[in-house]
């Protein structure tokens, strides 16, 4: 029996002790109905709704890596849909009422915390923003809240209201549904239902091109020899624009280092998820004790998985602004996920000009939080060949009609 970190969180998430099957590395099989590219939450979790819902089950996720181990393994674990454009609000919410049954769905606990998110207003310009925003909100049917600041220290005794600080904290906007999930309990939640059902789930395997013939693809060519397809679906955050352009096809994409770290784990202290786009920080506290921050992304292109100290820095000074009694805690780790950035902050999902290929990526920060929702619609479009409803806002075309979702800012911190 091997121990590893892998092994240790596979028994405390399955109580099991033997590996699962979609450890043991399958070899591919010649040909799938559908390949999915990419092992993580979005691709694992389009792969199960394949087969579960359109009962496609001839299904193969290719991840050149190991499951979870991109973004999946990189992110803060928030979990919200409090955005300000219907398209957006829509598929956010499709994807919080999954994760709050997902769960008994997947028959494993994926720690779900709603616990509420506050994004913090400073100005007066981000008071008009976010009041806006919380009727928008209501007006789609999602729960939102206007708090002054002294209801906002009422939920969250820590944060630091005094007016005499550079960013006074004039009140919030809360989502009481909102919270946090377990990033690798999802990804293992997928990838053992998926491959209960019969879904081949290949690590170790990099596609290094596509056979395309008569502007139609035809399958994939791999690290472990080619493979053949009815449909590919295009799920590598981070890396989406490489491999679409292995297709001759130039994606509107940027891939940029987020930056996050974790503190010293310490006793329960912070009660809520903190969000602040003037300061730049946002701060939960995991179930282990440390304290989750994020800040922006690193304004130069890059795929380095690993934070940049200046953006470190300033999410520092901003978390202790607002949260003065950190002050003695240590940075255990930091990290940095490698991002796809559409120009309007929103995603691409759907078709490609090869017939049959199709892309989810464009996430940018906000890809954890979708992943349910995410692979649920992207199922539907690789099954019935065609955008499910809350999907056909996301298309490619909409860079060339000016349709754009811009929610640049709009959602007052897009992660």
């Amino acid at each position: 029996m091997r121990f590893s970190a892998f092994s240790l969180l596979r028994n405390a998430f399955t109580g099991h002790e033997e590996w699962p099957p979609f450890w043991r590395f399958p070899e591919p099989k010649p040909s799938y109905d559908v390949i999915v590219i990419g092992g993580g939450g979005h691709g694992l979790a389009t792969a199960y709704y394949l087969a579960k819902e359109h009962g496609i089950r001839n299904v193969a996720v290719l991840e050149r890596g190991w499951l979870g181990g991109g973004n999946t393994g990189r992110n803060t674990t928030i979990v919200r849909s409090n955005y300000l454009w219907d398209e957006s609000a829509a598929i956010y919410e499709h994807a919080l009422q999954l994760f709050e049954t997902l769960s008994e769905e997947l028959n494993l606990n994926v720690m779900l915390s709603q616990r509420g998110v506050l994004n913090l207003a400073h100005t007066p310009g981000d008071v008009r923003e976010a009041v806006r925003r919380v009727h928008a909100n209501r007006l789609n049917g999602i729960d939102a809240e206007w708090l002054d600041a002294k209801q906002v220290k009422d939920f969250c005794p820590i944060v630091n209201i005094s007016p005499d600080v550079r960013y006074p904290v004039l009140g919030a906007t809360l989502q009481r549904r909102a919270g946090v999930a377990r990033h690798d309990a999802v990804a293992w939640g997928y990838a053992r239902a998926a491959d209960a059902l019969g879904v081949d789930i290949i690590q170790g395997c990099e596609v290094t091109g596509f056979d395309i013939a008569g502007g139609r693809v035809r399958g994939v060519q791999t690290s472990k020899g080619t493979i053949g397809a009815g449909r590919v679906g295009i799920v590598a955050a981070g890396h989406n624009s490489v491999l679409a352009a292995m297709a001759g096809v130039r994606l509107p994409l940027q891939s940029h280092p987020l930056q996050a770290l974790v503190s010293e784990p310490v006793k329960p202290v912070h009660n809520c998820v903190v969000m602040s786009n003037a300061v730049h920080v946002y701060v939960s506290q995991s179930d282990k004790g440390e304290l989750v921050m994020g800040a922006g992304i690193d304004g130069y292109n890059s795929y380095a998985q690993r934070g940049s100290f200046h953006v470190i820095e300033h999410q520092m000074a901003a978390c202790l602004e607002l949260f003065p009694i950190f002050s003695r805690l240590r940075m255990m780790r930091s990290w940095g996920g490698i991002v796809d950035v559409c120009p309007d902050a929103s995603p691409i999902i759907g078709a490609l000009p090869v017939q049959d290929l199709y892309i989810n990526g464009g996430w940018g920060t906000g890809g954890f939080k979708a992943t349910p929702g995410s692979g649920h619609v992207f199922a539907w479009t690789l099954a019935k060949g065609e955008a499910h409803p809350l999907a056909k806002p996301f298309a490619l075309e909409r860079f060339t009609t000016g349709a754009l979702i811009d929610e640049h800012g709009a959602a007052a911190v897009a992660h």
